[in-house]
């Protein structure tokens, strides 16, 4: 299969993580748009807690840098990884878990775009998962990271999306007995 065949596919009905790098107070605080950045990973969290889906959370050394923001914490269901490297991809648990429950796509979110968001994602794609990159849930502490990070990992094959979009496409259709939690959460 030709890399822009894979991209064009839809996501599967299972088989996708979502993936929260780095949402601790401390690196949050200094982070270009925080407050829509955090708004629009709750949104993630909610809707993906609603369709049941697998999430997962890294902290980057949380002993200097704490732990993840409370209100970003799923409420049941999610796997945490604490980490020392940029990259979560070379994180042993990590790999094997999404091995186990057979996860392809991954759809990521968090901070900071240019650090650890881009190295896990390069790694990631290197190892052969699908990558989905919720632009409008990620950020740097400045624009220009971000922006030329997007460009980098797009370069190397990951999918640029937003909030709302991957939201929709993970439900499906509105005949789903979930479509009207999720109406609200896109709306609110």
């Amino acid at each position: 299969m030709k890399d822009h065949e894979k991209s064009s596919n839809k996501l599967s009905r299972k088989g996708n993580a979502l993936i929260i790098i780095d949402v601790q107070e401390k690196i949050l605080r200094a982070i270009f748009n925080k407050d829509s950045i955090a708004k629009n990973i709750k949104r993630l969290i909610d809707a993906y807690q609603i369709l049941e889906e697998n999430i997962f959370i890294s902290e980057q050394n949380p002993y200097k840098l704490g732990a993840t923001i409370p209100e970003l914490l799923p409420k049941t269901g999610f796997k945490k990884i604490e980490k020392m490297e940029f990259s979560l991809a070379n994180k042993k648990e990590f790999l094997k878990e999404l091995k186990n429950k057979k996860i392809t796509n991954l759809i990521v979110c968090g901070i900071e775009t240019h650090i650890c968001i881009q190295q896990t994602v390069l790694d990631c794609l290197q190892k052969g998962f699908e990558v989905i990159l919720v632009t409008d849930a990620m950020s740097s502490r400045n624009r220009v990271d971000h922006e030329i990070a997007l460009q980098r990992m797009t370069q190397k094959g990951a999918i640029l999306t937003t909030t709302e979009s991957i939201i929709f496409e993970l439900c499906k259709t509105a005949d789903r007995k979930e479509f009207k939690e999720i109406r609200n959460i896109i709306i609110s």
